[in-house]
């Protein structure tokens, strides 16, 4: 890695951490040159603006879920055991990149808003529909209901996987792996003790999350 690229690493990592502490509005030029180390001109020798380090803090995080979206795909998995896949990966990279991950969150509708049809938002859009494809074609084979959208059901499990990188931490107990069996448990499954399929640890008590 070059001095230029080592530079450039070292600003967003400073930056994701500030923009996820404070917000991208309440966080200046000056704070991450200062968290960096360096004069707030010499920023500008690798980003335009704050906003392009937004930007390219969203693009780095979205390839990172896309490059591993389509390892899943390359494994030819039924419905279920896909989706398993992608909310297993997706808190995984949360809990490895949480700063980005909360910018994503923030800031993706306004980048959305303000640059539409940008690389971020491409991005943005097919990770979206690796969900999407996997609701659908579980929908067709009979494994998953057919009288509710893709797209609403996406928007449900989604908001839950990220939102629980609030509470839940990589160091808890109760494990991100198992979370996200959880996750697709309670959504494909429900919660009644009546339900038709259980989970496979069901019979073994799971440490309970940390408290909020």
């Amino acid at each position: 890695m070059t001095e230029c690229s080592t530079r450039r690493r070292e600003i967003l990592d400073a930056a994701a951490e500030l923009f996820a502490r404070k917000g991208v509005a309440a966080t200046t030029i000056r704070e991450i040159a200062d968290r960096v180390g360096v004069v707030s001109g010499a920023l500008y020798h690798h980003f335009p603006s704050k906003l392009a380090i937004v930007d390219e803090l969203v693009i780095d995080y979205l390839e990172e879920l896309q490059r591993r979206y389509r390892a899943i795909d390359s494994r030819d998995l039924d419905p279920r055991s896909r989706l398993q896949a992608i909310v297993d990966t997706s808190l995984a990279v949360a809990h490895e990149r949480p700063h980005a991950t909360a910018v994503y969150q923030d800031e993706l509708p306004h980048l959305r808003k303000r640059s539409p049809g940008t690389r971020a938002s491409e991005l943005a859009d097919e990770v979206q529909q690796a969900w999407i494809d996997t609701i659908e074609d579980g929908k067709r084979r009979g494994a998953f209901r057919n009288d509710l959208p893709a797209d609403v059901f996406h928007r449900f499990i989604r908001d839950c996987v990220w939102l629980s990188t609030r509470w839940h931490t990589a160091d808890d107990a109760y494990t991100t792996h198992r979370l996200a069996a959880d996750c697709v448990t309670i959504f494909l499954d429900g919660f009644a003790v009546d339900t038709h399929c259980s989970h496979p640890d069901s019979q073994h008590d799971a440490p309970a999350p940390a408290a909020a």
